[in-house]
Formats: structure tokens, C-alpha cells, sequence
């Protein structure tokens, strides 16, 4: 210590927090010129507690961590395939906190249902990469009770999200939807580094969705990490292009998902030749259509090298509000899941969860939370 309530920290601690976060120190002192770095770093003045809590909070890091002898090894505990996050160029902060966020919900529900002898979800493990894609989904589709055609009676891409998250929720899989870190506005999770994840478990498996992506391909996300519960492989994925994955499991987990959503049968029997209007028939983005219309042979080699030219020049698009049309408790009900929530509230009320604890797991507070579990769960 340089004096009393003065602490001195190592320079390569600041940075490492600093590059933790996904910033460099330059760009830190600019977007907080009131923090005297440079001088913490060099020696010639050391910060307060006030002043290191405040810095830790600014970079996201437990204030604890910047006391370790050395700093904590972290990594998403599963691998997180296409978009910058399949380059694996830089850990990225929000991501992470989201999966260990919901780790703590699933490691709550797993003892939760175990000790309450709750059913759980049956069909997690239970299929093979050498299993036959139409013999998982025919399960699939047996296990949601679902029609091949189910998602033609559908007004928008929207509505087969909300259905198809509730048939998987009725089937024992946990479904949470979020654009941003918890409630941190400040927090985006970008699309480029997580669409969605699939956490494994064989009593509790959760299936989390970035509500920033189009209606479209939260849908395809949907199916493609129920494929990876089938799987028993916990995994992630991001935006990409065009480009497949080259792994095999990526690759079984999108055969599945396009043969889910664009059934081989039924596209022959929609299909008229124009792309656009089939995708919105399925409910999906044109490109899955174009990749199935082009797999089974309906468009040519070069018909879909030009509509690839077309589609991969288009402008990103994703949702610019909230998943819950505006209203906080819709929106909360999307973050925490309707699954979960009923969970939580059930166990509060029969005293084996603490409102504490409740509070923590949903992320929903005092009053907040009692009018989420009285009137929306």
C-alpha cells in the first residue's frame, strides 16, 4: 500500500482487465478521461477503493479478481463455431457472463428437479452423428408433435419462434432469449459473436437465443441447438456466411434443422421458383431455402451462385427492439423463460429458494419481480 486507502496494482494487471473486457488501454483513457490510468500504471499515484471498485465495474470484472496472485484462466466452456467468434481471435466478455449466467440457472434447476423428482426432458443424447437426418427428425417432430407443414399456418416468423419455444418448454427444454448482458443495455451481445447456445444437460437443458437476430434465424437457431441436445454436444454458434462448417457436428445440427424447417416433400410441393416468396411461406431466410432448393436439386449451380452474389451484398438485419413488443414483463418472461420461471416461483413458494436467490437467478427485484411471477407466469 502507498498510503492509507491507497493501493498500488501491477501495470499488467490494468491491462488485463482492460483487454478482458475487449478494449485497449488507449481507448480506455479516452472514454474515461476522468480515471487517471497513465498515473496509476507508472507509479506516480495510486488509486483509492472507491477508485479501483469504480474501474472494476467499468471493465466488468469482480473487483476481487484484481487481487489474485495471478489472474483466472477463462473460456466459454464450449466451443462457439462461425462468425468472428469461430475465428477464436478474441474472448469475448459479453458472451461469456451470458453463458456462466446461465450455467448458474441450470446448475440451480439441476438439483431443483432432481430433489423434487420433477420430469425432465427425454430426448437429450439420444441420437448419433451416424443416425439417418430424416430418422432425427421424424423423432424430433414426434416428441413436439409437430406436422412437417406445422410452420405454414403461421402469419409471421415471429409467431413460429413463440410457438415452437413453447413446444420445446412443454417437452422439458429451458428456452431464454436476450439481445443484451442480463438487463445492461450497454451490454449488446452482437450477433457476429453468438446467434445462440445449447448447454447439455440430461435434466436441465437450456437452449439461449440472441433476440437481436431476425425472427428467421432464431427460428433455424431454435432447431439447429435442439440438434445439439440430441447430440449430447454442447456448442454455440455465430453469424456467418456463406461458408459451411467443417465440423461434423455443426454440419449434422444444420442438416437437421434445414430439413426441420424446409421439409424436402414440402418444398417440392411450394416451390414455384422464387426464393422470396417460398422463405416466407417456411418462415425462414431466404438463403436456407435457397440452399435446400439448391441441395435437392430445384435451382441450378449457377442460379444459386447468383442469388448468393445478390444475398451476401444485402445489409445485416436485426431486430431493433426489444423480443417482448415494448412491454418489460413481456420482454423479462422471453429473458428468464417461461420454464424457469415457473421453476423459481414454485420453489420460492414452497421455501426452497430464497427470494435472495430468486432475485439473483432471474434478475428481476422487489416489487419487479412479484408483479412478473403474480401477473405474467
Amino acid at each position: 500500500m502507498a498510503t492509507a486507502n491507497r493501493i498500488n496494482l501491477s501495470p499488467d494487471r490494468y491491462v488485463w482487465a482492460i483487454q478482458r473486457a475487449g478494449l485497449t488501454v488507449d481507448g480506455y483513457m479516452d472514454s474515461h478521461p476522468k480515471v487517471t490510468l497513465a498515473c496509476w500504471m507508472d507509479g506516480t499515484k495510486a488509486p483509492t477503493i472507491k477508485q479501483l471498485e469504480d474501474f472494476a465495474k467499468s471493465v466488468h470484472v469482480p473487483f476481487g479478481f484484481l487481487f489474485l496472485d495471478s489472474v483466472p484462466v477463462e473460456r466459454i466452456p464450449f466451443p462457439v463455431f462461425r462468425g468472428k467468434a469461430g475465428q477464436h481471435v478474441q474472448f469475448d466478455l459479453n458472451v461469456y457472463d451470458t453463458v456462466c449466467a446461465v450455467q448458474q440457472r441450470q446448475d440451480w434447476l439441476e438439483d431443483y428437479l432432481i430433489d423434487n423428482e420433477i420430469d425432465t426432458c427425454a430426448f437429450v443424447d439420444s441420437v448419433a452423428l451416424h443416425t439417418p437426418i430424416n430418422d432425427v427428425v421424424a423423432r424430433l417432430r414426434r416428441f413436439l408433435q409437430l406436422e412437417p407443414n406445422w410452420s405454414l399456418s403461421f402469419p409471421t416468423p415471429t409467431a413460429a419462434v413463440k410457438y415452437l419455444t413453447e413446444r420445446l418448454e412443454d417437452n422439458g427444454v429451458f428456452v431464454a432469449f436476450n439481445g443484451v448482458v442480463g438487463n445492461n443495455t450497454r451490454r449488446p451481445l452482437e450477433v457476429s459473436e453468438c446467434r445462440g447456445f445449447a448447454l447439455v444437460n440430461p435434466v436441465a437443458p437450456y437452449i439461449f437465443v440472441n433476440s437481436k437476430d431476425a425472427s428467421t434465424a432464431q427460428l433455424f437457431t431454435l432447431i439447429h441447438e435442439t440438434a445439439h441436445l440430441m447430440l449430447g454436444v454442447s456448442a454455440g454458434h455465430a453469424l456467418a456466411d456463406d461458408t459451411l462448417s467443417t465440423d461434423q457436428h455443426e454440419r449434422f445440427c444444420d442438416k437437421v434443422a434445414a430439413e426441420f424447417l424446409v421439409p424436402m416433400q414440402e418444398l417440392r410441393c411450394e416451390w414455384n421458383g422464387d426464393i422470396r416468396q417460398t422463405a416466407k411461406r417456411f418462415r425462414v431466410s431466404e438463403l436456407v431455402v435457397a440452399r435446400r432448393a439448391h441441395d435437392i436439386g430445384l435451382l441450378s449451380d449457377e442460379a444459386y451462385h447468383n442469388f448468393w452474389l445478390s444475398y451476401s451484398h444485402r445489409p445485416f438485419r436485426q431486430k431493433k427492439t426489444g423480443a417482448g413488443g415494448g412491454n418489460y414483463y413481456r420482454t423479462s418472461m422471453k429473458k428468464v423463460g417461461r420454464l424457469f420461471a415457473i421453476h423459481v416461483r414454485n420453489a420460492v413458494g414452497n421455501r426452497q429458494l430464497s427470494y435472495t436467490e430468486a432475485y439473483r437467478l432471474t434478475g428481476l427485484y422487489g416489487r419487479t419481480y412479484e408483479k412478473f411471477m403474480n401477473n405474467y407466469v
